[in-house]
């Protein structure tokens, strides 16, 4: 039997998820977000795919959102199967209190070493709410290559630092990496990342090379290959715009080159901002076109001539 996608559109901020099962593997990726009516969505596309939950034995989520995530506890206690994530993004499901406490701390740091400012990052943390998840999870942690069930576990940062993709039968579940409509959030999605934007081109590239069909955590259909190319032409552009800021500004944080471009940013769309302009500008500092000249918080200047653009992505 093919894989089914099972849309779960209740709870998640992203609009409707996108769950799949694999009936011959025992294995559902996904399951969505926290929630009755959410597990109510879950479990109906279940019946409708005629796969009992005790054929279930294992939860593959792609990374430790929770609109991903959220229901893969009481998934994996009512079907009694065993809960995979990548190493890296593992402990903040299998943790849940404490690395929320942890990440909630490393946040409001981060964002400060962006030029948030305080009252700014104080209130991103402050709206942060906790996901109905318990406060300790058993995950089985992986490595890209690893197989679970006879799918191989492909490791795919940028969007979050152990965000995975799963290849299994011709198909290929690739998360939030890859997405029909938008482009996900690199940078304020998970503040661990030292450079998300080179990880998550890398990945891009990774998942270009791969045969068979590839299957969004969001929606359904992706053109191959205009979809890579678009979100690639995305973030050049982003990045000659960050560059431009950082020419006509004097020594800019992330924080003012993101207010210039994307004007009042509230509530988590701070965090998110401020993330994305520093993702940028970390790249664009790898690529040598920008030099950071101070780091509390963090600024920068051009390091090429005033007529002369970014190199970055030529």
């Amino acid at each position: 039997m093919p894989a089914e996608r099972i849309p779960v559109s209740a709870g998640g901020p992203e609009g409707t998820n996108s769950a799949y099962v694999l009936p011959e593997r025992g294995v559902l990726v996904d399951p969505g977000p926290p929630g009755d009516d959410a597990w109510a969505e879950l479990r109906a596309g279940l019946r409708d795919a005629e796969v009992a939950l005790d054929a279930l034995d294992h939860v593959v989520v792609t990374h430790w959102h929770a609109d991903h995530a959220g229901l893969a506890p009481r998934l994996a206690d009512a079907a009694d199967a065993t809960v995979h994530m990548h190493e890296r993004d593992a402990p903040l499901v299998a943790e849940y209190r404490a690395e929320r406490e942890r990440r909630l701390r490393r946040d409001e740091r981060t964002m400060r070493s962006w030029g948030v400012p305080a009252d700014v990052a104080a209130a991103v943390v402050d709206g942060d709410a906790p996901s109905p998840l318990p406060a300790e999870t058993p995950v089985e942690a992986h490595a890209d290559g690893d197989a679970i069930a006879g799918a191989t576990v492909l490791h795919t940062p940028g969007h979050t630092e152990g965000h995975l993709a799963l290849a299994a039968d011709g198909d290929v579940f690739v998360g939030d990496t890859l997405l029909p409509m938008y482009t996900p959030n690199v940078g304020g999605s998970d503040t661990r990342a030292g450079n998300p934007l080179a990880s998550f081109l890398s990945s891009l590239a990774r998942l270009e090379g791969r045969e068979g069909t590839l299957r969004p955590g969001h929606g359904t259909d992706l053109a191959v290959p205009g979809r890579f190319e678009a979100i690639r032409d995305h973030h050049r552009t982003r990045s000659r715009r960050v560059f431009e800021r950082v020419r006509r500004f004097e020594r800019p944080t992330p924080w003012e080159v993101a207010a210039d471009l994307f004007g009042e940013m509230r509530g988590v769309h701070a965090k998110f901002g401020a993330g994305e302009a520093a993702a940028h500008l970390a790249y664009l500092a790898d690529a040598g076109d920008v030099v950071a000249v101070a780091d509390d918080p963090v600024r920068f200047e051009p390091r090429r001539a005033a007529d002369e653009g970014p190199t970055a992505f030529e």
